[in-house]
């Protein structure tokens, strides 16, 4: 236990953390704050692409981004697509506090839910003093984070921080689909040669039929790109 713990504070360590957030007692300077600290979310890039060398990646910002406009495209009608369309821009929240934490970090999993959890009470009560609007956004935070409802399971995180309970709770994720467009569009547009395990890990975890069907597309739309590559070269 004790090298397991040291293991962990080791981990930590490695990825600096900016202060948390204190309340000046003022309701709109704190408010401020908040919409300062969005920032972040647009200047950090995603970290799997970064240790992919992706020139130029995507940041966290434009992760969720672009998954809130997947969500307005699905057809499913049992879906509350505006409630995916706001836990898509609020499920990474966190990460303007504590940034894009990957598994190769050796950061434990439980560590990463309590890094994330005081991040999310720090921008609620420190910085929106618990308004309505932080109490709406901190409930569809948690929401996504328990992955009990239709529009959590739809856009679940695809990573093995959450594994065991993904695979209990048998969930497609959108977020499988939302990892494998932009690998693609590094392999096309940057050359990128080291991306396969995101495909392998990412499409065989679509359930939802509507997703599926998206990933199939996309997956044959890859090798039409491999097949004229190796056209090219033989040329």
């Amino acid at each position: 236990m004790i090298a397991t713990e040291a293991a962990a504070k080791q981990a930590v360590q490695k990825r600096v953390f900016p202060p948390l957030y204190k309340s000046s007692g003022d309701v709109s300077q704190d408010r401020l704050a908040f919409f300062h600290i969005l920032e972040r979310l647009k200047t950090q890039k995603r970290t799997g692409w970064v240790n992919h060398n992706v020139p130029g990646p995507e940041s966290i910002s434009d992760h969720m981004y672009r998954m809130a406009m997947l969500a307005m495209c699905t057809s499913d009608e049992h879906l509350d697509v505006s409630k995916c369309i706001m836990m898509s821009v609020v499920h990474d929240l966190a990460e303007a506090q504590v940034g894009d934490i990957t598994p190769s970090e050796g950061i434990p999993k439980a560590e990463k839910r309590r890094l994330e959890a005081e991040a999310m009470h720090n921008f609620v009560h420190e910085m929106l003093h618990d308004s309505p609007a932080a109490q709406r956004i901190v409930s569809l935070w948690q929401e996504y984070e328990d992955g009990a409802t239709a529009e959590a399971r739809f856009i679940w995180i695809d990573s093995r921080w959450h594994l065991k309970v993904r695979e209990r709770l048998a969930m497609n994720t959108e977020r499988s689909f939302i990892i494998v467009c932009p690998a693609l569009e590094y392999e096309r547009n940057h050359g990128i040669q080291t991306l396969q395990p995101f495909f392998d890990s990412s499409l065989p975890s679509l359930r939802h039929p509507e997703v599926k069907q998206w990933g199939e597309d996309l997956a044959a739309e890859r090798e039409r790109f491999k097949q004229s590559q190796q056209q090219g070269s033989k040329k």
